[in-house]
Parts: structure tokens; sequence; C-alpha cells
């Protein structure tokens, strides 16, 4: 039976599945739309997608022996987590999906499509995908500046004061071009072209950027 807001490339996909996948496959359907009634079908990848106000809520796929399941919001999956739930394999949330049998109770799957669902409406929707992506950088570790470098400053007092005046990114551009170089004599030109530059308010790369 067609459910309601029913994509017919959904309807299409579901149909050439093989014989053990279309059951489990409607299944799933229903109880999506039960959960979340305003869900929208959508097909991306070559597999059936339902969104919830613009964003994936889950997705269903179906295999040669076994069909899975997934969540797409970070959040739910931690409570999917917590519940040991979760399982690996099968490209989803559930594992391998071989029969309707294997599917959680309706009762808690509808829990957590609702959950999900809440998440969106919160503005808690983002992807599982996306959170993986997100990596907070480690701040840079403090450079040390080199003691012919420290010198240097010592003895130009306008060098001196316009390096203190500077940002700590300036001075570390600064200090990481200096220290990347591997030759002495090529470190020691370095340093006075910086303490030239330096003294008359420049930055490291003052050609293209202001400090």
């Amino acid at each position: 039976m067609p459910t309601p807001q029913a994509n017919p490339k959904i309807d299409a996909y579901i149909a050439k599945a093989a014989p053990f996948a279309q059951p489990i496959l409607q299944r799933l359907r229903s109880l999506i739309h039960k959960a979340c009634p305003d869900v929208v079908e959508e097909i991306k990848w070559s597999r059936p997608f339902f969104l919830h106000r613009g964003v994936i809520l889950c997705n269903v796929s179906a295999f040669k022996s076994h069909c899975s399941f997934g969540f797409w919001g970070a959040e739910i999956g931690k409570i999917l987590k917590q519940d040991n739930v979760l399982q690996d394999g099968g490209m989803g949330s559930l594992g391998r999906i071989a029969s309707v049998k294997e599917l959680p109770p309706d009762k808690q799957l509808l829990g957590y499509l609702r959950q999900a669902a809440v998440f969106i409406e919160s503005g808690q929707g983002e992807t599982w995908v996306a959170a993986q992506r997100r990596v907070v950088k480690a701040p840079k570790p403090a450079l040390v500046a080199p003691p012919e470098f420290t010198a240097a400053l010592k003895k130009s007092k306008l060098a001196a004061n316009a390096y203190a005046a500077f940002s700590p990114s300036c001075q570390r551009e600064y200090l990481e071009w200096i220290v990347s170089a591997k030759r002495q004599e090529t470190r020691d030109k370095r340093i006075a072209q910086a303490i030239e530059w330096i003294g008359e308010g420049k930055q490291r790369n003052w050609k293209y950027q202001e400090c």
C-alpha cells in the first residue's frame, strides 16, 4: 500500500529489490512515515533517503543478501550507541538485516525515529559525516626565538619595539621562517633581513598583506 507522500522512485526501488528485502524495506518505510508524517522521500546515491525539514533523517538500502537502515544524525547516533543498538557492518545503524524479525521492535524504532526528528527540529540535525569531519585543531606549540635572533633584536631598539608590537601570528611568521633554514649561513641572512624589515614595521609577508 502506498505511503503518504510516497515517491514513485522509491516504489520502484523496493519493487526491484530481492524478495527477502521487500518486506524489510516496506516495514522500515512504514515506520518512518508513522514516526514523521511530513517526511519527504528522495533518491540519493541510488538509494532511498528520508528528509525532515530538508535535513536527512535516515536512509534504507537493499543488497544481494541483506538490507541496511541508517540514521544520519550525530546526536541520535550517540543515543543508539548508549543503548547498545548501534552495530557495525551493513552500511547502517542496525548492521546487516536479512529479515523483518531482525529489526528492533516497532515501538523502539519509532521512538528513535521521533527522537531523531526532534533533534532536527531543534537544530541538532548535524549529520555524523559532518561531525566526523569537524576537527578541532590543536593550538600550535609556542616557538622559541633563536638566541641569534634575540641578540640581533637587542642591538636594534627600533626593530625590538616594532617586533614587540606585532601580533603573535606575525611574530610566529618570522620565527618559522628563521628556524626553517637548514644552514647556519642561511639562518644568519634571514635574521639580518628580518631585522631590517621589522625595523621598517613590515611583517614577514609584507609584500602580500599587512600585519
